[in-house]
């Protein structure tokens, strides 16, 4: 069994995820922490607990950080989660209290706790994980592994299409906070990132057997896909924009799923028209050596994918 901490926004995707990682067997939550990006992160927090409780997961440590990123203003996000950001349907509000720690003092805990085996799961801004470094800067050393869900890498033409971020170039999670993410980039994790050329593919959807397990094993976590799902067809956006974060979850569970490549990658910080670009250095001579080099995903198997996903929060043991 791996021990994972999740960092995350909830946020319809990032609640699935929470689900996900909270009924796989493979793996122990033993944290989560929530970080300003698709909402505040003290709403987020309330909103990790409400997923983990739908679904009666064990009591897990849930702590909010930081409410705003690390230099600039905090953006708002321009996709709708809806108004109590998880798609409108109404869960009830949390019975367990939050945990009283600061989200990174959180993360720094977990990882001396755990040091050496814990995989840390990032699906929101990085700003969380740049102040548990400013806190012990060992903590690259201390972490197994860690996934991040975000960055663009130009492995696929949905990479720039679908960018997220408020310019033409960059992905939501980078974009809300670059300087967080140039931060982590650099810091030496064994970093696998998942960015937008494979999370925003079209191959990411349910099919017609999918719908039929859903409908008949009527889990509570089946229950919440199904409607994040209408939330997002709504709203006419893909139904990849519901299953997206679930794939750093999934990434722990089987990495089998992935095509990876090593790259190396800076973040923009300064210029507002490509602020927060992950920019992948492809030349053949001249190359910026002081550049980190990090995995990343190439692609994925959209089929086993969603096969384990749907399987996995249908389970009713």
């Amino acid at each position: 069994m791996k021990r994972i901490v999740i960092d995350c926004d909830p946020g319809i995707d990032d609640a699935l995820a929470l689900m996900l990682a909270a009924k796989s067997p493979e793996l122990e939550i033993v944290g989560v922490t929530t970080v300003s990006g698709n909402l505040l992160a003290d709403r987020c927090a309330a909103n990790a607990r409400r997923a983990l409780e739908l679904i009666e997961a064990d009591p897990i440590r849930v702590a909010a950080g930081a409410m705003k990123p690390l230099v600039r203003a905090f953006p708002r996000d321009p996709f709708s989660h809806g108004q109590d950001g998880l798609a409108n349907l109404n869960l009830p509000e949390p019975k367990l209290p939050a945990d009283p720690a600061f989200g990174p003092d959180l993360i720094v805990e977990l990882a001396r706790t755990y040091a050496g085996e814990l995989v840390l799961v990032a699906t929101g801004p990085l700003t969380n994980l740049a102040l548990a470094l400013i806190r012990e800067p060992a903590l690259p050393k201390l972490i197994s592994q860690l996934i991040v869900l975000g960055g663009a890498f130009g492995f696929h033409p949905v990479a720039s299409t679908r960018a997220t971020g408020d310019n033409p170039v960059s992905e939501w999670n980078i974009y809300v906070d670059p300087e967080a993410a140039d931060a982590v980039f650099n810091a030496g994790f064994n970093l696998f990132a998942i960015g937008l050329d494979v999370a925003a593919r079209d191959e990411l959807e349910l099919r017609s057997e999918h719908y039929h397990q859903l409908n008949t094993r009527k889990t509570q976590a089946g229950w919440f896909l199904l409607g994040i799902l209408a939330f997002v067809q709504n709203q006419s956006f893909r139904p990849y924009s519901a299953l997206i974060d679930s794939l750093a979850v999934a990434a722990v569970i089987d990495p089998s799923l992935f095509v990876t490549q090593q790259v190396k990658v800076a973040v923009e910080t300064i210029s507002p028209v490509t602020r927060g670009q992950t920019i992948v250095d492809r030349r053949e001579h001249f190359r910026w050596e002081h550049l980190p080099v990090i995995t990343a995903a190439v692609d994925v198997d959209a089929v086993r994918f969603v096969d384990l996903l749907v399987t996995t929060i249908t389970k009713t043991n």
